[in-house]
């Protein structure tokens, strides 16, 4: 044997054979309970109601935001299934007066996609730079001012 070979048999260890590789594909599946679900079913088949609620009570009372206005946009822009203006039962937005909005969903809806939706509004109404999306609760969004600091306290430090 030349010193070569002996080189790499020694810093190489031997390849497995084919039988003994098992890949993570060719493992057994586990047996599951009989009613319990599976990696590969879904909940298509239950309903699950959701309801959030978006008070922007401060902003309304300043009169720099019209809550139903936000309602209506929020009616044209939420997709479902793909295509914005087709709410139809599955969801209802409702302005619940003193600047709250109320979204109930009889399907899936994320929370982050009602936040989404808000700040886009506030950007088209050029607002954004005053007003933030915060989650008060679960289920819950409130719009507050940004805490800015004004000329009243440069004047008192000097």
């Amino acid at each position: 044997m030349s010193t070569a070979a002996v080189r790499i048999s020694l810093c190489c260890p031997p390849p497995p054979s084919a039988d003994a590789f098992i890949g993570p594909r060719l493992m057994r599946k586990k047996p599951t309970a009989a009613g319990s679900p599976t990696k590969g079913s879904s909940k298509k088949g239950q309903k699950t109601t959701q309801k959030y609620i978006i008070n922007a009570k401060q902003p309304a009372d300043d009169r720099i935001f019209d809550p139903s206005a936000f309602a209506t946009f929020l009616q044209q822009r939420i997709k479902v299934d793909g295509r914005t203006g087709n709410l139809g039962d599955t969801i209802t937005v409702s302005n619940l007066g003193d600047g709250r909005i109320e979204i109930v969903s009889h399907q899936e809806f994320s929370g982050r996609y009602l936040k989404y939706l808000t700040k886009k509004f506030l950007k088209k109404q050029q607002l954004r730079d005053w007003l933030r999306v915060v989650s008060t609760s679960k289920g819950e969004y409130s719009l507050k001012f940004f805490n800015v600091v004004g000329d009243d306290a440069e004047e008192d430090e000097e």
